[in-house]
């Protein structure tokens, strides 16, 4: 602790080399001054068209994500209109089927009939002869 301290003191009492100090020469402070503040403006400068560039960034995402939403609704209503029609039709086709179903079962039933009364009439033929 005690060599921190004197490295501190010995600072302190170092001889200035002349580096430091007020200039009087008041065109060179100005030019002095006025580089430092430019080059600030340009650096700062280049932060607030990275920001701006930034900006437009974001706000092409923005829009570009908006279109994507946008698209992907259309497409769900689009979806949703094709559904419904595949409901309809295999309602229809439901309809056939049970329709088709009915008719095969009532002409089994006509076939059975017709078969019943053709093998009694051929058995009552067959007793006759």
């Amino acid at each position: 602790m005690k060599n921190v301290t004197h490295s501190f003191v010995f600072l302190a009492h170092w001889p200035s080399a002349g580096s430091f100090g007020l200039n009087t020469d008041i065109l060179a402070t100005n030019l002095i001054n006025l580089t430092v503040v430019v080059g600030v403006l340009i650096f700062f400068g280049k932060g607030v068209y990275n920001l701006l560039s930034l900006k437009d960034l974001l706000d092409n995402r923005k829009q570009r994500i908006l279109s994507t939403i946008r698209n992907s609704e259309e497409l769900r209503r689009g979806t949703i209109e094709q559904l419904e029609k595949a409901r309809i039709r295999l309602q229809k086709v439901e309809l056939e089927a049970d329709e088709y179903r009915m008719n095969g079962y009532s002409e089994i039933e006509r076939e059975k009939a017709n078969l019943i009364n053709a093998t009694s009439i051929s058995l009552e033929q067959l007793e006759k002869s």
